[in-house]
């Protein structure tokens, strides 16, 4: 019982402390990374574009392929029709095949009784006159000679295309895959430079709602003992009840404050368990919840505009989408040119096509050229042309557009972070003076000289001092890391 007792005991403190989990900013972003969903996405979009690249390098080597039918046919093939078709006749005296009178007289043709006439026309009967017959240009027709078995017929053919010019259009689409595999690259760059804006932001977040929670909680407290003091100066009369209810009134809201920072601090780590791949119910703390003072540097931003040009995912694609768009140009000026291709077979049939029929499987092979010339089309090529003309030059104002926005976003990024480098500092002479105005007022309150509404006054500037303090804080954190999205050096090194 004992042994179990432990078991539990062990288990127990086991789940409290993985609960318990204590993360920085770069484990943050090593999660959040690890478990994105778009980045899963884009990193299959990149493999692809790979396989999208191998798959148009294929077009430039020959196609083989084989194709097979089976066909069951009703009916014979016959080479004559049916009334060409005559019993095999009795061989005659001079050579020649015929008939004997009894088997004319009970032959019976298609097209009903057949009656023989003599050497003059004149109709006989074959029994009585057998020496009329002459059938030399009647005989010998056997039906079976002149019938093709066809009821089962197999074919194949196995085919080889080699492409020799195709108007441009293989060597396009190879580039495009190429670009389009690039593309694919820095669209996963820019997902991960997102991914690590919006892990930052919400880190840097969770820290300013933690000391602004440390903040409202020692403010409740002060108010609380104000209220205390308050109302014992009330009971000894030295102060009066609307000075009492002054005090409530301003408790009361600080509590509401301290609820709201409470609940905001609680939803922001459940965001951060959700980006980082975390169990929204376990109970995260960030390294930089517990430090005072956040240090930054205090030197001015400046950036190459031309460097950031070249490491922003953005301007990247659309650069490679703009070569994308020229080479579907030359896919669509290929359709209207000439195309020439090496063609080689092999075909095999049964019936044997080349012995009679016979039912046995035999083949041959050919081989050819195949030229396409497009002559007339209606202006359907040339307007699909213009199209991708005029795509093309969409794809060029679109990237003029974007470096023109980016260099303004870069030269805000840089104004706000040397703006709240400068706000750090006033925040921080604020704050002092502020601490030190409540110790004065603090004081005279307790030796009676200052009044309740004076302190009030005192604790208020207090409270927004450190507030703006811990704003300044964060705003400096946040806007380095705008500045280094803006420039595209937001890295997981980083």
């Amino acid at each position: 019982m004992k042994r179990i007792y432990l078991l539990i005991m062990f288990a127990f403190t086991f789940l409290v402390v993985q609960s318990q989990t204590l993360l920085n900013l770069d484990s943050c972003r090593a999660l959040a990374i690890r478990n994105n969903k778009q980045l899963k996405i884009a990193s299959e979009n990149v493999k692809k574009a790979s396989y999208e690249k191998k798959s148009a390098f294929a077009q430039y080597l020959p196609d083989v392929s084989f194709t097979g039918t089976y066909m069951y046919n009703q009916k014979n093939l016959s080479l004559l029709n049916e009334d060409k078709f005559l019993p095999i006749g009795t061989k005659m005296a001079d050579g020649t095949f015929g008939f004997t009178p009894d088997q004319v007289a009970g032959m019976t043709l298609p097209n009903g009784q057949w009656v023989p006439v003599d050497a003059d026309g004149v109709p006989f009967d074959p029994r009585q006159h057998p020496d009329k017959i002459v059938w030399k240009e009647y005989t010998t027709i056997p039906q079976n000679e002149f019938e093709m078995d066809i009821h089962n017929v197999w074919a194949g053919v196995f085919s080889l295309i080699q492409p020799v010019f195709m108007g441009g259009k293989i060597l396009a689409y190879n580039q495009i895959t190429k670009y389009a595999e690039q593309l694919s690259e820095s669209q996963k760059n820019a997902e991960l430079q997102n991914v690590i804006l919006k892990t930052d932001e919400t880190y840097w977040q969770i820290v300013s709602l933690s000391n602004k929670k440390k903040l409202a909680d020692a403010y409740v407290d002060l108010l609380r003992k104000m209220n205390n003091d308050v109302q014992a100066l009330i009971e000894e009369g030295f102060a009066t009840r609307a000075d009492g209810l002054s005090v409530k009134v301003r408790l009361n809201e600080a509590e509401m404050a301290q609820t709201k920072v409470n609940d905001g601090l609680n939803l922001s780590k459940m965001l951060l368990c959700q980006l980082c791949g975390i169990p929204v119910e376990n109970d995260i703390n960030l390294a930089d919840e517990f430090v005072e003072n956040i240090s930054s540097s205090k030197e001015t931003a400046a950036v190459d505009i031309n460097q950031a040009f070249m490491n922003r995912p953005e301007l990247q694609s659309l650069n490679l989408a703009t070569k994308i768009y020229e080479k579907k140009e030359i896919v669509s000026r290929s359709e209207m040119l000439p195309t020439l291709a090496l063609s080689a077979n092999y075909m095999v049939t049964n019936p044997n096509l080349f012995n009679g029929f016979q039912t046995d499987f035999a083949g041959m092979w050919n081989v050819g050229v195949v030229l396409r010339i497009p002559i007339f089309h209606w202006g359907d090529k040339y307007n699909k042309l213009n199209a991708a003309k005029a795509e093309t030059r969409i794809k060029r104002f679109e990237l003029e557009e974007a470096r023109e926005k980016i260099t303004l976003q870069i030269n805000q990024s840089v104004f706000k972070l040397n703006e709240a480098r400068k706000n750090i500092e006033s925040a921080s002479k604020n704050m002092e003076n502020a601490d030190e105005n409540l110790r004065y007022a603090n004081a005279g309150f307790e030796e009676g000289v200052i009044p309740v509404s004076n302190v009030m006054e005192a604790q208020t500037a207090w409270l927004k001092a450190h507030s703006q303090l811990i704003d300044a804080q964060i705003d400096i954190k946040l806007a380095e890391v705008y500045l280094k999205k803006s420039i595209g050096k937001l890295k997981v090194e980083n």
